[in-house]
């Protein structure tokens, strides 16, 4: 018998684009830890400070209707505002003339979630480091559901799963990590990372600086990965994920035409959007405005069959 769920009723006070808002958290169509059914309601899964839920949001008439199933349903719901950008401001945002601005006005419910939790976003983050995106959704689905937790409530029913406590992870053998098609090296930084789980979770309620200095201090956590994890965490608007294969040739060509931008130019066209440069990424995205192709695609690796 599924147990009851908790419910709370919030309206935001701004317009609020669910599905948008919460799409970073999204590891692939795929993922077992976010879902979208029929009915437009989204299903996330995730292990809280109180322990695994999972949580139901469905917008009806300017108001989010949640509902929370397990030990960890309290925390979430309290959570719920700034999980859905309660502390996020885009106002101070301008962005040039044009299909930017016009991209900027046309996503006012845009808004920068935080889950107040490092390792939800960490842990993928590692996973997605120097991979095709493909690769990585397979290894977080292959290994959420060999050892993550039946998500409580009806998303059982849904196959969502639950990501692996700090422990859990530790304890994943090294031959389990080969069979998801991920490589030692990323897997050492997964176990660094969860054995140091309760000073790096602290970075949720650091300023950027702070948050940035306390996750890299993690060997094989770098730029990228920091940034990465900060956007979802901490809602970060100015973590810049610097290092990632496509994002300077995307902001190169939406902000000065350039097809070929390097991490430097990425940095430069940027600086005079500090403190929204990540946001000015996101709405970069919703442009559409992508340079032209030049060479062959990332070749994907298959790190099982070694």
């Amino acid at each position: 018998m599924t147990a009851q769920a908790q419910e709370r009723v919030w309206r935001p006070g701004y317009p609020l684009d669910l599905t948008r808002t919460l799409f970073p958290l999204r590891r692939g169509p795929a993922d077992p830890a976010l879902r979208r059914t029929p009915d437009g309601a989204l299903w996330r899964a995730a292990r809280t400070p109180g322990g695994p839920v999972a949580l139901r949001l469905r917008a009806v008439g300017g108001q989010v209707l949640a509902q929370a199933w397990g030990p960890g349903a309290e925390w979430q719901l309290d959570q719920l505002p700034e999980l859905l950008g309660a502390a996020d401001d885009p106002s101070g945002l301008l962005l040039p003339p044009g299909p930017l601005r016009e991209a900027q006005r046309a996503n006012p419910g845009l808004r920068l979630c935080r889950t107040g939790l490092v390792l939800d976003s960490l842990v993928p983050a590692i996973l997605e480091q120097k991979v095709t995106t493909d690769e990585a959704y397979r290894a977080w689905r292959t290994l959420l559901h060999a050892f993550g937790t039946p998500a409580p409530g009806p998303a059982a029913e849904l196959r969502m799963r639950v990501a692996p406590s700090a422990r859990e992870w530790a304890l994943i053998p090294s031959w389990e990590w080969h069979k998801a098609g991920v490589d030692p090296k990323r897997s050492a930084t997964v176990l660094r990372a969860v054995r140091l789980a309760p000073r790096l979770e602290q970075a949720a309620g650091m300023d950027h600086l702070a948050a940035y200095a306390r996750l890299t201090a993690v060997p094989g956590i770098g730029e990228w990965t920091a940034a990465e994890t900060m956007q979802r965490s901490n809602g970060d608007a100015d973590a810049v994920s610097v290092g990632d294969y496509h994002l300077p040739n995307i902001v190169g060509w939406a902000l000065a035409g350039r097809p070929r931008s390097s991490d430097a130019d990425l940095l430069t066209l940027l600086a005079p959007y500090t403190p929204h440069r990540h946001r000015t990424c996101r709405v970069i995205g919703l442009t559409g405005l992508r340079p032209p192709k030049y060479g062959p695609r990332l070749t994907p690796n298959d790190h099982r069959g070694r």
